[in-house]
C-alpha cells in the first residue's frame, strides 16, 4: 500500500491524548479530519499487560504528571477500554478518515486484529520484542515500524522476525524516530532516514517528537513517504503527551505545508518548467548588432552584442555567425537574422 500512492501518508497521533475520554477521542477524530489528515491513529493497551507494577516512569512523564502515581496507574487512567475501538473505528469510517491504532500487548492486538486496518502500527518501545513481533508478523499485513532508540542492527533483528513470521518486507515500512518528548532538535538526524531506506523496506517515514511542525516538512523534503506527529486539542490539559504535540491548528498547518512541498518536489527531471516557459524569450539573449552593419560587413565581436530579448539567434551560437558576412544591413540593436547561419 505504500507505493501505491506519490502521497506523503500523514498520521495524526492521537495517541491517549483523550486522557481516557471517549468523547474527547471523537472530537480527537474531527479535528484530525477537518485538519486533512489521511489517518487518526490511537494506542490500544492493557495496562496490566504492558506495564509492571513496579515499572518507573520516564523523566518527561514525571515532568508533565508529576510522580505521586506509578506508571501504571498513570496508564490505567489514560487509556479507553478494548471495546471503545470499534466504535472509534466507525466513526473514522463516517468521517472519511482512516483509523488506526498502535497494539501494546497480545489482547490488544486481538482486539484490534477484526477492525481491519490498513496496515499495523508497531511502536519504537516494541522494537525487541520478539513474542509481538512474531505475532504481528504472522498476520501478513502492511506495518509501519518505528524505530526510536533503536540501532541498525536492532532495526535488522526485527525486520528478520517480521519476515520469518510472513510479512514480506515489501509490506513494510519504516519511521525513523526519536523516543523524547519533546525531541531536541539535535537528536532529529533526519539522515538517519536514508539509512533504514537502505533495508530495501517498502517506505520510510518520520515519527516527530520535536516542538512544532518544521521536522515533519524537512522530513518530506528527505524523502519521507509517512510522517506521524502528536496532537492535542489543548497543550495545557493534563496528561505525558500534551505538552510535545501540536494543536489542530498546527496540524492543518503541517498538512498544507506537506502538501505543498510534495508539489515542490516534483518528477526530478530537470526541463523548463511550464510556468517559465514564457519568461524564456524576456530573460535569456540573442545576438544583436551592437552598431550598425553594413551590407557585406563581417560580423565580429566588434559589431556583435548579446541582448535581450531571446527570440532571435542564442549566444551559444556566437562563433558560428562570427567571421560571416551580412547578407543585408542591420540597424543598432536589431536582432541577427538567424539565416545568417546559413544552411
Amino acid at each position: 500500500m505504500f507505493q501505491e500512492t506519490d502521497r506523503t501518508i500523514i498520521i495524526a497521533e492521537a495517541g491517549v491524548n483523550h486522557n481516557g475520554d471517549f468523547d474527547m477521542a471523537c472530537r480527537m477524530i474531527d479535528a484530525a479530519a477537518a485538519a486533512g489528515a489521511d489517518y487518526v491513529k490511537f494506542q490500544t493497551a492493557v495496562p496490566e499487560l504492558v506495564i509492571a507494577a513496579n515499572a518507573p516512569k520516564a523523566e518527561y512523564q514525571k515532568e508533565t504528571t508529576g510522580s505521586d502515581e506509578s506508571q501504571l496507574e498513570m496508564c490505567r487512567a489514560i487509556h479507553l477500554p478494548l471495546s471503545a475501538y470499534a466504535k472509534l473505528n466507525m466513526m473514522c469510517r463516517e468521517r472519511r478518515i482512516g483509523f488506526v491504532s498502535t497494539p501494546f500487548d497480545h489482547v490488544s492486538i486481538d482486539c484490534l486484529e477484526p477492525l481491519r486496518m490498513d496496515f499495523w502500527k508497531i511502536p519504537s518501545g516494541e522494537i525487541t520484542n520478539l513474542p509481538y513481533l512474531r505475532k504481528i508478523g504472522a498476520l501478513g499485513q502492511p506495518v509501519v515500524m518505528s524505530t526510536g532508540m533503536a540501532t541498525a542492527a536492532e532495526v535488522d533483528a526485527a525486520l528478520k522476525v517480521l519476515r520469518k513470521a510472513g510479512t514480506p518486507l515489501s509490506r513494510i515500512a519504516l519511521l525513523h524516530c526519536t523516543t523524547q518528548y519533546p525531541a531536541p532538535d539535535s537528536s532529529v538526524n533526519l539522515r538517519a532516514m536514508h539509512t533504514l531506506a537502505a533495508t530495501g523496506c517498502a517506505a520510510v517515514g518520520y515519527s516527530d517528537h520535536t516542538v512544532g511542525i518544521t521536522a515533519s516538512v524537512a522530513a518530506v523534503a528527505c524523502g519521507a513517504r509517512i510522517i506521524e506527529k502528536h496532537f492535542t486539542l489543548d497543550r495545557n490539559l493534563p496528561g505525558p503527551d500534551h505538552k510535545a504535540s501540536i494543536e489542530p491548528a498546527e496540524l492543518a498547518e503541517m498538512v498544507a505545508q506537506i502538501r505543498r512541498v510534495e508539489l515542490m518536489l516534483g518528477d526530478g527531471c530537470k526541463t523548463a518548467a511550464e510556468a517559465e516557459i514564457p519568461n524564456i524569450a524576456i530573460a535569456r539573449k540573442s545576438i544583436v548588432a551592437a552598431i550598425p552593419i553594413a551590407q557585406g560587413e563581417t560580423f565580429t565581436s566588434s559589431n556583435i552584442i548579446a541582448k535581450r530579448p531571446g527570440t532571435g539567434i542564442s549566444p551559444m551560437l556566437w562563433d558560428s555567425l562570427s567571421g560571416r558576412k551580412a547578407t543585408r544591413a542591420y540597424s543598432a540593436d536589431e536582432l541577427i537574422d538567424p539565416s545568417e547561419l546559413g544552411n
